[in-house]
């Protein structure tokens, strides 16, 4: 057996129906639960990250603040402010706004099956990049993003490419809560 992180697997409704290793049920495709954070500024501008290098799948791509997998018996929205710290060392109040299902191969045979819950938030402490998950953010308001997954849509993660279309309608609609 093999020594890695669990994630928590789930059904279509989010309801949790076992657990395991990070790398197994990525190689099988199992519907699993995962979220995505995307933090924003007084100037409505959206925190991007550039993947590190040395990542497992999708390295150096752009993608949203930050994402990652709750472990069996912690709750979403607290992995999403853990993975902050550990990806950026950030802190950031965080609202959550929906979740969908997304499934992508990978070139390297490795299937994404989640159920991700997306968390919109406001920057509220600075940045100090972990360069083992991160290897450059850039602030980008929602024109800017639009107009580069056009132009340079292999630039930018899978998952965002799904993403983005609603949480731009969702950051339309609630961005005065928040800034």
């Amino acid at each position: 057996m093999r020594n890695e992180p669990q994630v928590i697997l789930v059904d279509e409704e989010d309801v949790p129906i076992g657990k395991m290793g990070k790398q197994e049920v990525h190689e099988k495709g199992l519907l699993h639960r995962a979220f995505s954070v995307f933090v924003v500024n007084n100037k409505k501008q959206i925190l991007l990250q550039r993947r590190a290098l040395t990542k497992y799948h999708s390295p150096g791509l752009w993608t949203n603040t930050c994402c990652s997998h709750p472990m069996p018996g912690e709750g979403t929205e607290v992995a999403a402010h853990r993975r902050l710290v550990e990806e950026l060392g950030m802190g950031a109040q965080l609202r959550y706004l929906f979740k969908f299902i997304y499934k992508h191969e990978f070139e390297n045979g490795l299937i994404e099956h989640e159920l991700d819950h997306v968390f919109l938030g406001r920057e509220s402490t600075g940045l100090s990049l972990n360069p083992e998950e991160v290897d450059g953010v850039k602030w980008m308001g929602l024109p800017e993003i639009e107009e580069d997954l056009k132009v340079n849509p292999q630039s930018y993660t899978p998952w965002f490419k799904i993403v983005f279309q609603r949480f731009a309608k969702e950051l339309k609609d609630n961005i005065h809560d928040l800034v």
